[in-house]
Order: C-alpha cells, then sequence, then structure tokens
C-alpha cells in the first residue's frame, strides 16, 4: 500500500503529540509538518521530549502550511470552523479533532457551545468519528469530527442497549476523568496544588458532550435524555464512566451479554470484561493507558431493575489521538489496527 503525506495542525498539545507519536511508526504514513504558533522553528522533541531520536521535524507556523492528503486538526473549540475553507484547499481529507462539526444540529452548538456555527452547510458533510458506530461512512468520507473523549465513553457504554430498545429513554452518566484531559494550557483548575488529591465536580449540568451521547444513542426523533456529570480526578490518563439505565424488562445477564456481543464481538478495540473476582473485575482506566482500548463492563440491580454499565478508555488514545488515528487507517483501506497494537501497561 501506497504512503500518504499528512499534517498535524495544533501539534504541540497532548492530543497533537500523541497524533505524532503513533504516526511515526505507522507503516503508510508520512508526517510532512506539524505546526504551532508559540513554537514554531523548535524541533518537536523539545516539546514533546519522549519523540527524542524519532523524529528531526521542527514545528512551522501555519502560514507555512503546505498541501498533503490528510491534516489531522488539534486546534481550540471554535478555530477549525473559521479556517475550514483554508484546510479544505490544503487536504482532501480532513480529521478535524475539536467539537466544531461533532453536531449535527446548527441551533445545538448555540445551546452547548454559546456561539452560533460558522459553516452550518458542512454539518451534515462531517461523519461523526466512533468507527464502531460509523465505520461504513468512514470508507468513503473526506471529512471526519472525532468523538469527544468523555462523549466516547459513554456512548461505546449505552450505544447497543439503545439500538436493541431495551433501556428506557432516561440515563445518568458519572465520569470520572484525568487531567490530560483539559490539555496543556495551564489555569488554576489545573495547577499541581489545586488539582492534587481532588475529586471534583466541574460541570455537574449542561457539559457540551452531553449533546454528543443525545444525538449518537437517538434511535427515532425524541431520544434519550442524559444527565451527565463529569468528574476531575487525581489521574493523568483516563477515564471510567459509570452509565445508570433502567432496563424496561427483567433480562438475565446472558441477555444483556447476547446484546453486546452481537454489535461488539468482532470489534478490534472494544473488550468485555465479565470477569467475576479479582480487582480488575470491572472496567479500568489505568491498564489502558497508551492503548486504544475501550473496556466495558456492566451490572444489574435487581432490586431496582437498573443496569449499571461502566466503560474505561485513555482519554488521549481511544478518547482522541488512537481513535482518530483508527478513522484514518478505515479511510485510506487499511487495516484499522494499524499503529494502534500496544496493549497497555501492567503495572503502571
Amino acid at each position: 500500500m501506497k504512503s500518504i503525506r499528512v499534517s498535524i495542525v495544533g501539534g504541540s498539545g497532548y492530543t497533537g503529540g500523541e497524533l505524532l507519536r503513533i504516526l511515526l511508526g505507522h507503516p503508510f504514513v508520512e508526517v510532512v509538518q506539524v505546526t504551532s504558533e508559540r513554537y514554531a522553528g523548535k524541533f518537536v522533541q523539545s516539546v514533546h521530549p519522549n519523540l527524542r531520536r524519532l523524529s528531526s521535524l521542527q514545528f512551522v507556523s501555519s502560514e507555512g502550511l503546505e498541501m498533503c492528503d490528510l491534516l489531522f486538526l488539534c486546534l481550540p473549540h471554535g478555530v477549525s470552523m473559521k479556517r475550514m475553507d483554508v484546510y479544505r484547499k490544503m487536504a482532501s481529507r480532513i480529521i478535524d479533532l475539536s467539537g466544531d462539526f461533532r453536531l449535527k444540529n446548527q441551533e445545538d452548538y448555540e445551546t452547548w457551545y454559546g456561539h452560533e456555527h460558522s459553516h452550518p452547510e458542512l454539518l451534515k458533510e462531517f461523519v461523526y468519528g466512533i468507527p464502531e458506530i460509523h465505520r461504513e461512512d468512514m470508507r468513503s468520507a473526506h471529512l471526519i469530527s472525532s468523538a469527544g473523549c468523555l462523549a466516547t465513553s459513554a456512548i461505546l457504554a449505552m450505544y447497543p442497549l439503545f439500538r436493541e430498545g431495551v433501556v428506557e429513554e432516561r440515563v445518568v452518566v458519572d465520569a470520572k476523568v484525568g487531567s490530560s484531559a483539559t490539555g496543556n494550557k495551564p489555569s488554576l483548575a489545573t495547577h499541581h496544588a489545586e488539582r492534587s488529591r481532588t475529586v471534583r465536580s466541574y460541570a455537574p449540568s449542561m457539559h457540551r458532550h452531553t449533546a454528543e451521547m443525545e444525538q449518537e444513542l437517538s434511535v427515532e426523533e425524541g431520544g434519550p435524555v442524559v444527565s451527565f456529570s463529569p468528574h476531575a480526578i487525581e489521574l493523568v490518563r483516563g477515564i471510567l464512566s459509570t452509565c445508570h439505565l433502567f432496563l424496561k424488562r427483567k433480562m438475565t445477564e446472558k441477555e444483556i451479554w447476547q446484546i453486546y456481543r452481537k454489535y461488539y464481538g468482532d470489534e478490534p478495540f472494544i473488550r468485555l470484561v465479565k470477569e467475576k473476582m479479582g480487582v480488575y473485575r470491572y472496567p479500568e482506566p489505568k491498564i489502558l493507558v497508551g492503548s486504544n482500548f475501550c473496556d466495558i463492563g456492566f451490572e444489574v440491580d435487581p432490586r431496582s431493575n437498573r443496569l449499571i454499565v461502566m466503560a474505561a478508555i485513555d482519554n488521549l488514545m481511544k478518547g482522541a489521538a488512537g481513535q482518530a488515528v483508527q478513522a484514518m487507517n478505515i479511510m485510506i483501506g487499511c487495516d484499522e489496527r494499524t499503529g494502534l497494537e500496544f496493549p497497555g501497561l501492567h503495572p503502571v
């Protein structure tokens, strides 16, 4: 298979660094440029020290961006949409890792992001970037909007249940997320003295990833109402989403496992966790660090007919860079596992 020429726009952040790490070892990719306004002219290893001796690339400014086959956009929310006309002239394929094109309804941007969308005509052209749900659309896509990290874990946890119509339309999602999800721009909230030893609720309602969950879990018009509350915890990488759903009828564990195996049995990056004993009998972000896996497990509360589904991911991998590379692999027609085989570490 012929290699493609790829560039990363906004490559000095954590997600950009993870993308670069993966792509430098990808057999069908040549990374030609990585942009950063702040670090233009500096070697990428000065910002991403884990890449020492792996690349001689230097950051360039966005003004020096050249044409390539595919662009990854790792920019703050609101930036991609304003410059999309420029980026589409630079590459025939684009994967945007911001939230600018995740929602199909332009009115939702005013509700969840607090601003109007500058290119609403493109919203229908972007494929939402969870491969397990939109793989077929990705095969012919030229524009992909990579899913949010918190949204990815919750959607993958609940998607089969809504597709099968076995749960009620009310959902409560409680998520714990590591500090890298806030990016590498420091603030008071991420300052060590403030973040250390914390379990902090920072958006108990109206978190913008809620909109992605409701959009992707909707089987028919109206769809579920998701009550979502994330918490910042003392962890660098990782998300654990605990989803509380209510079954429409009594179901056995075997029936629920059969639903998950129907949708995910052949998925290369979803692992169903069903051990009955041991410390890791439920999904655990710790053992997923650096991997593109999503581990999913569940438990039934027979007293209330509540189904508790847990999903764990590395927010920088399956929640960002890894999932974006998985989508790229599908786009270019190679095995979607390429470059993403790392299984995670234990202990860590």
